[in-house]
């Protein structure tokens, strides 16, 4: 089967995008974006209707005239994101290409886009509910408690016949699924995503929708480099339950494209070449700020990352140290394949803002990160450091 057509970066992308749906957390905010208006290329125009109310009737004048507002507000799009992937020519001959791109293009949106997506709409809703003072204090001996005074605060100005979700980080869903408050009120149910329908726990209505505690942060950096990827910025907010109508967000896809070059089209390569580009952004109306509430974290920041090395095979004495703020702190350092932190594995007995380097660290390269715990619940991570023995 050949790859080298039109047809085939589309049906490569429709894919992807089934795979999106299906994997994301947040991917049904786009059910939303249906009303959305593009007027630029970084431009979405989203209506915002208010009516007057109900007045008494005038039985000399009649009917009082209402107006209908219709508030068209501009929003404008941040994230374009982009990677190119290429395939060697020799790793597949051209009549299993196309089966062995499928393959590695859905597991790049599984492992890459889907938790930055996921991580980038659920940091903004979950700053709009810090920057509103939509909190609450919870406790993780009682997780019930602050599911119900979330949904109960939402309900409040939402209404109850609105549809909720709750998005759950893994420490509070533990919790949650760990107390016999709740035993007998969780049930299974449908929850539509695009065309895709999930089978979601729920309690009293309330989809519950875990996410793992890496992509529930109030804030990231997102990088611009070669390595790319997403982190938690330095103060940001462990979000433990974030609750909100599911009509509230809009998840806006402006471009999803796929383009697709064989080894004879790539200039630059003798190999397949892929380029995936997501041009996305969520917005929220003025109206729906107030229905989003959230139980947060206390913040935890790196003040001073460690620093790389250079030393002597047969005389290692150096340390890495980090600096740090915040409550009940605690360390955990790492030593990983790569300078993207993969192959991570725990260093037993490293729990200390200083981790003193085995004395008979091996020559080559060797790389390390730390992550620091604050209240045993909110952790980020510093950057992956380089130890160069020569």
């Amino acid at each position: 089967m050949s790859i080298n057509s039109l047809a085939s970066a589309e049906m490569y992308a429709s894919e992807l995008d089934k795979v999106f749906t299906a994997k994301s957390a947040t991917a049904f905010f786009a059910d939303n974006a249906l009303r959305t208006k593009f007027v630029g290329a970084k431009t979405v125009i989203i209506p915002d209707v208010e009516f007057a109310g109900l007045t008494d009737y005038n039985r000399e004048g009649g009917f009082e005239n209402g107006a209908v507002t219709v508030q068209n507000t501009s929003y404008t799009m941040t994230m374009d994101r982009a990677r190119s992937l290429q395939i060697d020519r020799e790793d597949m001959d051209e009549t299993g290409i196309a089966s062995l791109a499928g393959k590695i293009l859905g597991e790049y949106v599984r492992t890459k886009v889907v938790p930055e997506c996921d991580a980038y709409v659920l940091s903004k809703l979950g700053t709009i509910a810090k920057q509103k003072g939509n909190l609450l204090n919870g406790d993780m001996a009682t997780p019930y408690d602050a599911f119900t005074k979330l949904v109960n605060e939402v309900q409040s100005v939402a209404g109850y016949d609105e549809e909720l979700v709750c998005f759950v980080d893994s420490h509070a869903y533990a919790a949650l699924m760990a107390s016999d408050e709740i035993t007998r009120m969780i049930t299974v149910s449908e929850f539509k995503q695009g065309e895709v329908n999930l089978k979601v726990k729920s309690i009293n209505g309330v989809a519950l929708i875990p996410v793992v505690s890496e992509r529930m942060k109030t804030a990231y950096k997102f990088s611009a480099g070669a390595l790319g990827g997403f982190k938690p910025a330095d103060g940001a907010n462990e979000i433990f339950m974030l609750v909100l109508p599911k009509t509230a967000a809009h998840l806006v896809k402006k471009t999803e494209k796929m383009r697709v070059f064989s080894p004879e089209q790539n200039t630059s390569a003798d190999a397949y070449k892929f380029d995936y580009r997501l041009y996305y952004d969520v917005f929220v109306k003025q109206s729906a700020t107030d229905c989003i509430w959230a139980w947060i974290s206390a913040p935890v920041s790196i003040t001073s990352q460690p620093q790389d090395v250079n030393t002597t095979e047969g005389a290692v004495s150096e340390s890495l140290t980090v600096a740090a703020e915040g409550d009940a702190l605690s360390y955990q350092w790492y030593k990983c394949e790569t300078a993207s932190g993969r192959g991570a594995a725990k260093i037993a007995g490293a729990t200390n803002s200083t981790y003193k380097l085995p004395e008979d660290l091996g020559a080559g390269e060797h790389f390390y990160f730390v992550s620091v715990t604050a209240d045993a619940n909110n952790t980020v991570k510093s950057d992956v450091v380089t130890v160069t023995v020569e």
